[in-house]
């Protein structure tokens, strides 16, 4: 008797911790434009305190942003809203 395995999840989105989809490089870029304004912020010279309190409140409000925006528009609902705002209202012959 031959054995079939079942690919269970096929055809589905990817998700990780809740984030869905694009999300997952949105996060990725969000948390590299954290580390560089650290960078940045650190190389001018401003007090380290400063630096380590700016990168981390905006990486945790960028990262919150991404979860909220995941949670209400799914998979692909962000990418079809911005695309609606495209399209013209009506068309004139």
């Amino acid at each position: 008797m031959t054995i079939y395995n079942i690919n269970r999840g096929v055809g589905k989105c990817v998700e990780f911790k809740g984030l869905k989809a694009q999300y997952i490089l949105y996060a990725g870029g969000v948390l590299i434009a954290d580390f560089l304004l650290f960078v940045i912020l650190y190389i001018c010279h401003v007090n380290s305190w400063i630096c380590v309190a700016l990168s981390f409140g905006s990486g945790i409000t960028g990262i919150s942003m991404l979860y909220r925006c995941s949670r209400k528009y799914g998979e692909y609902g962000w990418a079809r809203k911005r695309a609606g705002k495209n399209t013209p209202k009506a068309l004139c012959c």
